[in-house]
């Protein structure tokens, strides 16, 4: 029958013997994957969470399927111009100057700009079509006809295209919105939109008055991905360099040579190489969701670097040579560092079973990237040590740290066997006095919030004015959507997220189609704005008919020929009232409600500005469901609250899952390696307590669930054993040879060094993520630091009293001495 653990020490054997050959191998592996560097794309913002989510599909089918989109279209683009008074005739004509010059720039590929200049301009002369002949319309005017323009165009439209503080009376506000189509479709590329973006900002900051930034800022995909990016960009240039010092300092001190340094180092580069490497065969981007792979993986690589060269070095101590001590090494160890890594791989492919695929990317990349570590730390860390060992065996090279971190009876030894010390004293009360505290805490962490929106990604000004202070390179680039967001909401009263849509999804050529979606509009849930009325504040069709009978007295006739119930909304032959509306002027705005062939529509609702986002999507989805047509709730709101729910379901049903898998690899793990499976059980008591003081502190620090850190839960669980695994396996060997306490107690002084030097180096090396730009990023980081601080801490004080109270109460430990 196959012995797993001679498998591992073979294979630590053959590793020592040809080492050459593994070097070479890793070598040529690192070119291949090389390769696939610059094959990685990058993916910023919110788009790769919303793909999979069904009112992201509907949003979709509704830019597809009607002439204008629901909420802001990725290729259109706001412009806010900020002035004294932007209704005075010198900020219109600048106004109508920029529309003339983006108009007329077919670079840019703008096929319409909109303003309140426009509607005043029409008044003054209704052949003016062109932003010239406005322009003209505007400057030739008199003050008296320019006030009287201005008044006759206050309308629905003016009113949305200037600032909440417009006063009539005086006919002065601060602020205007430029509406900017781009004749592009919707397919386009977000390269080439943010390309378009970047050349319409060049060409608005050309017209003299206007400065990008300062009283003039484009708002658009475009601008907003480019800005993301960027954001990315400068939390690098900022955190890895910050990171890489933490590091390297915390592993020279761990390792006190630098030559163990290189080769520690080296491997850590390796798996960051393979990694990115698949991820770019694979056609994984790297995005927002993956950028917390490789401090995990990092993490883990440390722990496996350092525990390795430390087991090395005790080995030595006893005079052994080096492919021996080597051999015998990773021979101990490997069994540790496959179940390390099998479990963790479960904990970060739990994430396969979430619903978001960006999610599930990262757990694609997370899970292939722990095997490249468990491989490049396993087999090419000691081909690399040993080769180089053997040289210095031949060469004068002179000798640096050469001993373990901490080595029985030390001073810092008996500093970590405060664990040791407590199950030797009470580990009864001890243990239960843990697990009741991990209890509440997982019931009060069990509060924990839920997040999602665009403004997640954005720091806040007081933040990057810290960035500002910092010299180049590492001074931030200009950001512009903070402040127009603040703008868009503060001073046009637009609530965050915008209305509803209901998209109707079936044909609408049924006699009674046109009741059935005004019945949509009868008895409003609370969260729906309400007209005089009563009704819920509603655009479609309808809207659209209204608004042609009120204009056209023969189309009035004709709709209150087909309306035989009397309740003004067309019952007979609608298609009659379509091919009306076909043919008036009104045809584009009912392409905006009616798809062309019929076969689906859409109503918009507005929202109350003070509801929150539940409340909207849980009255769309009411109203959605209680009627008879075939409708879906969509819109950004929508998408926002159906996010959330994937991530509170993604971090749930992974937790979950990592557990189960983890138990099952641990229990049959240890069946298997050591012979009793009881030792996997034991491992899960301090990842628990991991899991429940981690849910407490984001719930007590307001770091609230999102896409982002969703996986946090069931990474926890892999950092968790990652610890725990290195204690237990430590001491199992001991115990072979020890009764219980003693071998604890050389388990602390044999693997607390390494533990010890592991945390404190992860722990500063990703914490820096916590100065992040990237508030997600930043709380990652926190999130990450704290799991590693709450592992180690766990894996010292936790299992000695759990493995005492197992030895008092259940099985007893002992297993055949192996001789």
């Amino acid at each position: 029958m196959w012995d797993p653990n001679r498998g591992i020490e073979r294979l630590a054997e053959g590793t020592v013997e040809h080492a050459g050959v593994v070097l070479v191998s890793v070598a040529l592996l690192s070119v291949v994957f090389a390769g696939g560097l610059g094959l990685v794309d990058q993916e910023a913002g919110t788009d790769q969470f919303t793909e999979e989510v069904p009112a992201m599909d509907a949003m979709e089918r509704i830019d597809e399927e009607f002439a204008g989109d629901v909420g802001d279209s990725d290729t259109s683009a706001q412009l806010l111009v900020e002035a004294d008074n932007v209704v005075a005739r010198p900020t219109l004509l600048r106004l109508l100057e920029t529309q003339r010059r983006l108009e007329d720039d077919g670079t840019l590929r703008i096929g319409e700009t909109t303003s309140h200049a426009d509607r005043i301009a029409a008044e003054l002369d209704p052949d003016a079509e062109t932003p010239t002949d406005r322009r003209r319309a505007i400057q030739e005017a008199t003050d008296s006809e320019l006030a009287t323009a201005i008044e006759a165009a206050d309308d629905d439209r003016f009113a949305e295209a200037v600032s909440t503080d417009y006063n009539p009376t005086t006919q002065r506000a601060s602020t205007a919105l430029v509406t900017v189509e781009y004749d592009v479709p919707e397919s386009v590329s977000t390269s080439r939109l943010q390309t378009l973006q970047a050349d319409s900002a060049a060409a608005i900051e050309g017209v003299q008055g206007n400065e990008i930034g300062e009283n003039a800022y484009l708002f658009g995909e475009g601008i907003l991905q480019t800005e993301i990016t960027a954001l990315l960009t400068d939390t690098a240039i900022v955190v890895f360099p910050a990171a890489l010092g933490l590091i390297l300092l915390f592993l020279l001190i761990a390792y006190r040579d630098p030559i163990d340094l290189l080769v520690g180092l080296s491997a850590l580069l390796l798996t960051l190489v393979w990694t990115f490497g698949f991820m770019g065969y694979a056609g994984i981007p790297f995005s927002d969701a993956i950028v917390s792979v490789f401090p995990l993986l990092l993490a883990v690589g440390i722990d496996f670097g350092i525990h390795a060269i430390n087991r090395y070095r005790e080995a030595r101590l006893g005079e052994a040579s080096v492919d021996e001590a080597m051999a015998r090494s990773m021979g101990q160890l490997g069994t540790a560092f496959l179940i390390v890594t099998v479990t963790t791989v479960c904990s970060f492919a739990a994430n396969l079973t979430s619903p978001l695929g960006a999610l599930q990317e990262f757990g694609i990349v997370a899970a292939v990237g722990m095997t490249f570590t468990f491989v490049l730390f396993v087999v090419y860390l000691p081909a690399a040590k040993v080769t180089v060992d053997r040289l210095r065996e031949r060469l004068p090279v002179p000798a640096f740290g050469t001993t373990p971190i901490i080595s029985e009876g030390s001073q810092l030894a008996r500093g970590l066997a405060g664990g040791v010390s407590i199950s030797r004293r009470a580990p009864v009360v001890f243990l239960v006095v843990v697990l009741l505290a991990t209890g509440v805490a997982g019931a009060y962490g069990s509060g924990v919030d839920t997040e999602f929106s665009e403004e997640a990604f954005f720091p806040s000004e007081t933040w990057i004015d810290r960035y500002d202070r910092l010299p180049e390179p590492f001074a931030p680039s200009q950001y512009t959507f903070i402040e127009t967001i603040d703008i868009l909401e503060d001073e046009f009263d637009q609530p965050t997220g915008g209305g509803v849509t209901i998209y109707i999804d079936q044909p609408v050529r049924r006699d009674d189609s046109l009741e059935r979606i005004d019945r949509l509009g009868r008895n409003p849930p609370d969260s729906f704005a309400e007209t005089s009325a009563g009704r819920a504040d509603t655009e479609s069709i309808l809207t659209v008919i209204e608004r042609q009978r009120a204009a056209d007295p023969a189309f009035d006739r004709l709709v209150a020929q087909h309306d035989r119930l009397g309740t003004g909304v067309p019952d007979r032959d609608i298609e009659e009232i379509y091919a009306a509306l076909d043919d008036s002027q009104r045809a584009s705005e009912a392409d905006r409600y009616l798809a062309e062939n019929r076969e689906s529509a859409r109503v918009e609702i507005a929202v109350e500005p003070d509801a929150d986002t539940a409340s909207v999507v849980e009255d769309a989805q009411y109203v959605a469901d209680r009627t008879p047509l075939s409708a879906v709730a969509t819109g950004d709101r929508v998408v926002q609250q159906e996010v959330i729910d994937a991530t509170l379901d993604s971090a749930v049903r992974g937790l979950v899952v990592a557990f189960v898998l983890t138990t099952v690899v641990l229990v049959g793990s240890y069946r298997l390696l050591e012979g009793r499976a009881v030792y996997g059980l034991l491992n899960l008591v301090p990842v628990l307590v991991t899991v429940g003081l981690l849910l407490a502190s984001m719930r007590l620090l307001g770091i609230p669930l999102t896409p982002i850190n969703a996986p946090i839960l069931s990474i926890s669980i892999g950092l968790g054993v990652d610890y725990t695994v290195h204690f237990v396996h430590r001491f199992v060997d001991e115990y072979e040879t020890q009764e219980t306490l003693a071998a604890l107690s050389a388990t602390v002084a044999g693997a607390g060094g390494a533990l010890t030097g592991s945390m404190i180096t992860t722990v500063a090396g990703i914490g820096v993520l916590g100065i992040a730009l990237i508030p997600l990023i930043q709380e990652f980081g926190i999130l990450i630091a704290l799991g590693i601080g709450y592992a180690y801490l766990s894996s010292l004080l936790v299992t000695p009293s759990v493995i005492v109270v197992w030895e008092r109460f259940g099985d007893r430990l002992s297993v055949p001495r192996r001789g």
